[in-house]
């Protein structure tokens, strides 16, 4: 796969598989909705503070994002770390009209924060092989980029 079909499926991918060591130190993974990109190296996912894999990620920030198509069979996993963000421009950079519905609160709501997770490299796969994707080649397909919604 090219870094551009790597970032296709990125963009393309309503939800993303978010890895993380939970507070016992077992693997665990949470469904999480893919809201923005900026390249493959910046992912930006709105979430519940209270959740338990926020809880986890503020004591060991070590993750992995995975995205997959499953009609055309590609998937790409990248592995990083994730920073919550609990300020106002973070929240409000993924507010959504109807956001409300889960947090009452609004854009201060306390049970509302921002993951941030940045990749290190990665490893894509697809019905015709598969391979690595380097930090060098994940910081080179976010220089230039521009923050991408998936809904967009």
């Amino acid at each position: 796969m090219t870094l551009e079909e790597i970032n296709g499926l990125v963009e393309r991918a309503e939800t993303a598989s978010l890895g993380f060591l939970d507070e016992e130190g077992n693997p665990s993974i949470r469904k999480v909705f893919s809201t923005w990109h900026k390249g493959l190296g910046a992912h930006y996912i709105s979430t519940n503070t209270s959740s338990m894999h926020v809880q986890a990620l503020l004591k060991n920030d070590r993750a992995c994002l995975y995205f997959v198509d499953s009609k055309t069979f590609e998937a790409v996993c990248l592995t990083g770390r994730a920073i919550v963000h609990f300020g106002r421009e973070y929240k409000e950079l993924l507010w959504n009209e109807g956001d409300e519905r889960y947090y009452p609160g609004g854009v201060e709501d306390e049970d509302y924060c921002v993951l941030e997770f940045l990749a290190d490299h990665g490893r894509y796969y697809r019905y015709d092989g598969k391979g690595d994707i380097s930090g060098e080649e994940i910081q080179a397909s976010g220089r230039d980029a521009e923050m991408k919604n998936y809904a967009s």
